[in-house]
């Protein structure tokens, strides 16, 4: 929900006071909260009253329950990746911008993956946002240089790689080394040249000579022509004749016209633009100029060269050629700056070469104001290289709150979830629906230890009777089984937690921050000596590590000895973002696994289904020998609780009706659940 379902609380919150703090424009007068316990160390609560609470999934939507709830929304546990603001960003029409400038909407170029390749092609900003962090500088051997946070990541000819890291301990994970080379174009001109008297005066001589003031040209390089022709001495009106201007003197046309004998360096990028404007094309993905004048090809390839360009000009009726790859065609664009656009080399492979390797990492000692941006393809180009980019923050926009820092820090908590919640349930309009749990953002995070808004929640639906489901990694579930005892006597109740697995070195590497296995099956176990029909949405199973009939049946086995009801068993999901960083640690912990992960997944994000059947039906086979039932197959996500629906249809869950609201018994015991529905925590 947005802001305006949403009011400043208007006196105390619930949690402890803390420091002042700015209050966002979004939500002036608002309750903030800070808390110095190491836990909550620079995280900021917003207390708000929400006017409603109860959240209708879209139509369109592919997950097996129609409405939410969600009483906080935020994590505190995302990652930053950002630059500062100068960095030059590739846009789509061949241009730069400073990161800094960028806007929502813009068209910037991003790569793909296409098999075993990745390409450029043009995306969407879609948030933008500003934050402050510790500065390094990445230096690479052409001489580009990179100030970004350690968290930044780009890519290399070994996959994804932080700023910094280590090789050993807590902060261990991949990181830049002078071993690595960026993949990308390199240093690129950061602005389109001066424009000048020198370089208007190159531009109108290389038109005329290109014969542009006779040919049909686009609107926009008429338009410049003329523009400069004004500036040049009121040089208006082109005609046939190069040497004659309507209104001009010929000594005026032919200080435009004549070869100088000392062209500077702004004649010489205005005399390649003009020469284009009036007579370029791409051919092949590269500029072309049709000139057959063997003087003006003279000049022409003069001053490519001496601009740094490698140049064909050996057959006088093939024009002159420039040479070289995407780079150049970029290059070329930004460095000479043709009215006739360039565009960007989309369609064209990502590659890098030794002129990328990185030369130095090193901190600046200084924390400074640092930008990054979402987009479609989950990377854009910073000045010349592929940068990572976020691939959730922009969700938190929707409350208009910023998209960088905010995201990790600032976290609202809707403090009268119970009451609305009430009220909500006791509507005339409400028809008792199914509510699930846990599928924004987990309703057992940190904040509720201090917050308890569960408590309140499961109270409301106690007495309305309503059903409701709980999917979470959160083992202060258990704190609750008093209420959801309760809960369960009058109503549906379905309850799942997530245990992939149960070694716990994997569980270290690939989620960490989360309860350990252990702890989670200490809480099935708790939940299940209550009588509740626990499911256990076995995920992610790693294919060559946990997916061994050895490692799929001790984890089936501890399931079963915690006393859990049914397992659903999911393939380990690679979307963009979580590929990455998983691919890079399995070819640096298990490098002989490399082989096995491009024939089951390629390059896309879901293993087939003929791997999915095959784990299913090991997981069939040992829940048998142990006792247990199966639900459906599907895929799951790796990462954070705000990803929003799975991406996979998974198995329709049975939809329980409401029971008549009663007084809950003494000693209840938990009504039969349906199947544990396969919602999206993961």
């Amino acid at each position: 929900m947005r802001w305006d379902n949403l009011k400043a609380t208007g006196g105390p919150g619930t949690g402890d006071p803390g420091r002042p703090r700015a209050l966002p424009l979004a939500l002036p007068g608002a309750v903030v909260r800070t808390f110095d316990t190491p836990e909550f160390r620079g995280v900021t609560f917003y207390e708000v009253q929400a006017k409603s609470l109860i959240n209708k999934v879209p139509g369109a939507s592919r997950v097996p329950f129609q409405w939410t709830l969600n009483p906080y929304r935020g994590c505190s546990h995302a990652c930053v990746y950002c630059l500062t603001g100068d960095t030059a960003i590739l846009m789509a029409d061949g241009t730069t911008r400073p990161l800094a400038r960028l806007k929502v909407g813009d068209e910037i170029v991003g790569t793909v993956r296409d098999g075993r390749l990745r390409r450029y092609t043009t995306t969407r900003v879609l948030a933008h946002w500003q934050t402050v962090k510790p500065a390094h500088r990445v230096t690479l051997a052409d001489g580009t240089a990179l100030v970004a946070s350690g968290e930044h990541r780009f890519l290399t000819d070994r996959g994804w790689k932080h700023v910094t890291g280590a090789r050993h301990g807590r902060s261990r994970r991949p990181h830049l080394t002078t071993a690595n080379r960026l993949a990308g174009f390199g240093a690129l001109p950061p602005a389109p040249p001066v424009d000048d008297a020198g370089y208007r005066r190159g531009y109108l001589c290389g038109f005329v000579n290109g014969d542009g003031h006779a040919s049909p040209v686009p609107p926009e390089v008429r338009r410049r022509a003329d523009d400069y022709a004004a500036a040049c001495g009121g040089l208006h009106a082109l005609t046939r004749d190069a040497r004659e201007f309507a209104g001009a003197s010929v000594r005026d046309a032919s200080a435009v016209l004549d070869w100088p004998e000392a062209p500077g360096p702004a004649w010489r990028l205005g005399f390649v633009a003009g020469l284009y404007d009036a007579t370029g094309s791409l051919a092949g993905g590269l500029p072309r100029f049709d000139v057959v004048d063997k003087v003006v090809a003279d000049w022409l390839v003069e001053c490519l060269e001496r601009c740094g360009f490698a140049v064909c000009a050996g057959d006088p009726f093939e024009g002159v050629r420039v040479l070289g790859g995407p780079r150049e065609r970029v290059r070329f664009g930004l460095r000479f700056g043709p009215a006739r656009a360039t565009g960007v080399p989309a369609g064209e492979q990502v590659r890098g070469d030794e002129s990328l390797r990185v030369a130095a990492v090193e901190p600046l000692g200084v924390d400074l104001p640092m930008y990054d941006i979402t987009t479609g393809t989950g990377d854009f180009i910073a000045n010349g290289v592929v940068s990572h980019n976020c691939f959730a923050r922009h969700t938190h926009t929707y409350l208009d709150l910023d998209a960088g820092h905010d995201f990790d820090t600032q976290i609202v908590v809707k403090v009268n979830a119970g009451e609305v919640l009430r009220r909500e349930l006791s509507a005339r309009t409400w028809t008792g629906g199914h509510l699930a749990m846990g599928t924004n953002v987990d309703c057992y995070q940190r904040a509720e230890g201090r917050y308890r808004l569960m408590r309140e929640i499961l109270a409301a639906l106690r007495d309305h009777a309503n059903p409701f489901s709980i999917l979470t990694k959160g083992t202060l579930i258990t704190r609750d089984l008093d209420l959801l005892r309760e809960a369960a006597s009058v109503t549906s109740v379905s309850l799942s937690m997530s245990v992939g697995f149960i070694d716990e070195t994997y569980w270290r590497a690939v989620e960490p921050g989360t309860p350990s296995p252990r702890r989670r099956l200490d809480a099935i176990r708790r939940l299940s000596d209550n009588g509740f029909e626990v499911g256990v949405l076995m995920a992610p199973i790693l294919p060559g590590l946990t997916d061994t009939p050895e490692s799929i049946d001790a984890t089936v086995a501890a399931l079963s000895a915690a006393g859990a009801a049914s397992i659903v068993p999911l393939a380990l999901h690679l979307r963009p973002g979580a590929r990455e960083w998983y691919r890079a640690w399995l070819l640096r912990e298990h490098p002989e696994l490399g082989p096995r992960y491009r024939e089951l997944y390629g390059n896309g994000s879901y293993a087939p289904q003929s791997y999915q059947r095959e784990i299913s039906a090991r997981v069939r086979l040992a829940a048998r020998r142990h006792g247990m039932r199966t639900g459906g197959t599907g895929t799951t996500r790796m990462g954070g609780p705000e990803e929003g629906p799975a991406e996979q249809k998974p198995e329709p869950a049975q939809k329980p009706k409401p029971a008549q609201k009663r007084e809950p018994a003494q000693n209840p015991k938990p009504a039969q659940k349906p199947e544990p529905e396969q919602l999206t925590l993961l």
